[in-house]
């Protein structure tokens, strides 16, 4: 098993988070797709010095300019531009994955008909992994929940817009947090992607570690090797803050306090690592 982990939850440099990571015991990083943030020969001596590799990166939707399916078409070549430059990064250091949530995070009603977005999904799509797949780097669809977006749920819809792009190097990556809300059977959901799986993120059914909610771990992990999943498991954890009384969750200037963080990277190699040797020598 190899663990990963992405870095927005907590604002801190780079060399910090990379810092925790080889602290707890992680193999690799799937960096915030900020391509303009990051000069490539720090990042790569970096990672090297603390024995860190990097997996991929992860689309930071967040912002409105950013919708594969945005019914301005400059809109939509802006985002298809920012893919582009957040492929350039992940080639230059060596990564294999960009996990892509294709419209803005928060937008949770179209702007366009139904058959109209789906197409414009599929062609820009389609071009991000044809430019991706000759740099030898994979694209992993990513559905989350309804409640922060209304274009892509469940696995089913991600695996039927992976059909139509209809490239070897485009896949899925499901998020068990996604998965606890949306999915009827979440193993099944595994199961039914099986070897277009490219990237999988991990955080409990409250988005905390693996371990401290309500998910069955055993399952999900035993379904992976049953699809013959080798990527890395990337944890995607976000305690929730707490502002009332019974606040338990230190701060340090409104971030999570350090060594409470510490605690928080930590927590999913050593919950996630042990399951995967049971698993193997069962």
């Amino acid at each position: 098993m190899k663990l990963s982990m992405i870095h927005w939850m907590r604002q801190e440099p780079l060399e910090q988070t990379v810092e925790r990571l080889a602290a707890a015991g992680y193999d690799g990083l799937e960096i915030n797709g900020e391509p303009d943030l990051y000069d490539t020969g720090e990042v790569r001596d970096l990672l090297e010095r603390h024995g860190i590799e990097l997996w991929g990166a992860v689309t930071l939707m967040e912002h409105g300019g950013r919708d594969l399916v945005h019914p301005d078409r400059y809109v939509r070549i802006g985002t298809q531009r920012y893919l582009e430059d957040t492929i350039r990064l992940i080639a230059d250091l060596g990564g294999q994955v960009l996990c892509c949530v294709p419209s803005t995070i928060g937008k949770t009603r179209p702007l366009a008909p139904p058959l109209t977005e789906w197409r414009w999904c599929v062609d820009g799509l389609r071009a991000a992994g044809e430019f991706a797949g000759e740099r030898g780097v994979r694209i992993a669809v990513e559905p989350i929940t309804r409640f922060e977006t209304y274009l892509l749920n469940r696995a089913e819809q991600a695996l039927a817009l992976v059909e139509d792009v209809d490239l070897p190097n485009v896949g899925v990556c499901l998020d068990t947090y996604h998965m606890h809300q949306e999915e009827q059977d979440p193993v099944e959901a595994i199961r039914s992607v099986g070897s277009r799986m490219v990237d999988f993120h991990v955080a409990d059914s409250n988005r905390r570690p693996p371990g401290q909610g309500a998910i069955d771990w055993e399952p999900i992990v035993r379904a992976l090797g049953e699809i013959g999943y080798e990527g890395h498991l990337t944890a995607e954890v976000d305690p929730p803050r707490d502002r009332s009384r019974l606040a338990s969750v230190p701060e340090e200037d409104g971030e999570f306090a350090a060594d409470y963080y510490n605690e928080v990277v930590a927590a999913t190699p050593a919950f996630l690592r042990p399951l995967a040797v049971a698993g193997a020598n069962a």
